[in-house]
């Protein structure tokens, strides 16, 4: 079995103990991803591939259909380590499939009859040395693609043009883009998700993208100038203060056995430093990343755990700024993952002086 399948059966292992359970299933795509490393998705519309994986105690399992078990065998599986059984298109389905192969009781990440329910989020964390690897080529590729096409743009591309560009380099580079964001100098002041529209940009840009490979997703933002308003830098700076507080507070609660209640804490009063008290409240702050754009979002409630080493995408926003990246926190710091080396930075550093981080600055580009 390889490196990577024996790091998940230790933690599944550990997860049918705890729960009493011979088998857990996963048809959703990223925890496909997470569980066996392979792409198990041809309708992008579907919250649930082509195939499920599982696991039960002794073998890793993926059931399908015949259409796709061959394609799926030679090119997405670690073929010698996974039984693959296979059902005829026209006689069940996923949930059935599982059904006649899984021993009982079992825990499933959709709809099968009798199993219960897992929560895949949890047993995705924290990640591993494999995981952080794949990260850190994922993180530095998609930043490398934002930044290449944010480089080239003008104050008369649309929000329409930029999207696209972004769209066919993260693909040449084997990156699906759920999310991407392109806010022109109006829209962006207007509104915090800036869905790409066929205006131009103006007299600066936001550009906004969570890419995921590999069922890995990482986030980040740049902001691009060309006759930039007063109150822009100041918000921008404001913006990445309180993203470096974020961070900060997350190393410290994972240390500590915090929440992700005890990161909004944090966040909630590094906006009231910054003299933006109430920005908080118009738009999500971001939370865990790994194998979902946001495994947990931070909000004045929530009771998620907060673990090391895991990735994290925060984004704060103050009207028309915003700062974002995706960061790996460990017991020995933080590591910004979505950075090239090949754009403009300042150093901030926390209200305690626990974490220095080079955060990205506003690119200015003389328009023509």
């Amino acid at each position: 079995m390889d490196e990577r399948l024996d790091s998940r059966a230790d933690r599944l292992d550990a997860y049918l103990e705890d729960r009493d359970l011979e088998a857990v299933w996963f048809a959703r795509p990223n925890s496909f991803a997470w569980l066996l490393g392979g792409d198990s998705v041809v309708d992008r519309d579907s919250p649930l591939g082509v195939a499920a994986a599982g696991y039960d105690g002794d073998e890793f399992h993926v059931v399908t259909d015949n259409i796709e078990a061959t394609r799926l065998l030679h090119e997405e599986l670690p073929h010698e380590d996974v039984r693959v059984h296979r059902f005829q298109w026209y006689e069940g389905s996923l949930a059935s499939g599982v059904e006649a192969v899984s021993p009982t009781p079992a825990a499933a990440d959709f709809d099968v009859p009798g199993f219960a329910d897992v929560d895949a989020s949890a047993v995705r964390q924290p990640l591993s040395d494999a995981d952080i690897e794949a990260y850190r080529e994922l993180g530095r590729d998609a930043a490398s693609a934002v930044e290449r096409v944010c480089r080239e743009l003008a104050p008369g591309d649309t929000e329409h043009e930029v999207a696209s560009g972004l769209k066919v380099t993260l693909s040449a580079m084997g990156i699906e883009a759920p999310v991407v964001l392109v806010g022109g100098g109006r829209r962006a002041q207007k509104y915090r998700h800036y869905t790409p529209k066929k205006e131009e940009l103006g007299d600066y840009a936001l550009v906004s993208v969570t890419a995921q490979r590999g069922g890995l997703y990482a986030s980040c933002t740049r902001t691009v100038a060309f006759d930039a308003p007063e109150w822009l830098e100041p918000r921008h700076e404001g913006a990445m203060r309180v993203e470096t507080e974020a961070l900060a507070a997350t190393r410290k609660a994972a240390a500590e056995g915090g929440t992700a209640g005890d990161v909004f804490d944090a966040i909630r009063d590094a906006y009231d430093a910054v003299g933006e008290s109430e920005e908080w409240l118009n738009h999500h702050q971001g939370g865990a990343a790994g194998f979902a754009g946001r495994e947990w979002f931070a909000t004045p409630d929530a009771d998620d755990a907060v673990r090391a080493p895991m990735g994290y995408a925060y984004n704060p926003t103050i009207q028309g700024a915003k700062s974002e990246d995706t960061a790996l926190v460990t017991e020995d710091g933080v590591e910004v993952l979505t950075a090239t080396g090949r754009w403009p930075t300042r150093t901030v550093t926390d209200a305690d002086e626990t974490v220095e981080l080079e955060r990205p600055e506003i690119l200015h580009i003389e328009a023509e």
